[in-house]
Formats: C-alpha cells, structure tokens, sequence
C-alpha cells in the first residue's frame, strides 16, 4: 500500500507563493489519476486540482489560473504551484487518488494566507 505525505504548507501573505509537494512511498507510476484537496475549518473537503498519468490537468474554478498541478513519475511525486494566495485559500491541503482511496489519507499540510 502506498502511503503519501504531503509538505510544503506555511503561513503567506495575500499574493504570495507555495509550492505543495506530495511524495509517495511507492511508484505512482501505476496510479491513473492523482488529485490535491483541501478542508478548510467548518467546510468540507473539496477537490482543488487533479492530474492524469498522462498530464492532463483540471481545477476547480476557484483555483483556475492561480494554481498549477504537475507530478514527477520518476520521484513519485506529486506538485501543487500556488500562486496569488487568497485568504480563502486557507485550508490544510492533502492528497488523494481519484477515485479517492480512504487508506491513502495523510496529515495534510496547512497553508495559511493572511497578514
């Protein structure tokens, strides 16, 4: 069973940059789609971007064109590029297979936008 931990979080300021990265203990070769989520307090986890085997990407429209999914097959890693953090962006942040697979959640990482 792969397990994946996620990094990367931090507090930002409005405007500024994080680059998540979510690294597996095993090949993700294999695994056709990789997603990243988010929950953050109050809400309910919601799936921000996700990335096919082949590259093909999607966001959800609260992200489009501020964040930039990748993944390295190679590094069994999985990216997320946020840029123009918004404070509604605040959120802890994992990853996930699609379909989500509940034995591969992990701590998550909390990413904080304010000032």
């Amino acid at each position: 069973q792969v397990q994946l931990v996620e990094s990367g979080g931090g507090l930002v300021q409005p405007g500024g940059s994080l680059r998540l990265s979510c690294a597996a203990s095993g090949s993700i070769f294999s695994i056709p789609v990789m997603g990243w989520f988010r929950q953050a307090p109050g809400k309910q986890r919601e799936l921000v971007a996700h990335i096919t085997r082949g590259g093909s990407t999607n966001y959800a429209d609260s992200v489009k064109g501020r964040f930039t999914i990748s993944r390295d097959n190679a590094k069994n890693t999985v990216y997320l590029q946020m840029n123009s953090l918004k404070p509604e962006d605040t959120a802890v942040y994992y990853c996930n297979t699609l379909p989500v697979d509940r034995g591969y959640w992990g701590q998550g990482t909390q990413v904080t936008v304010s000032s």
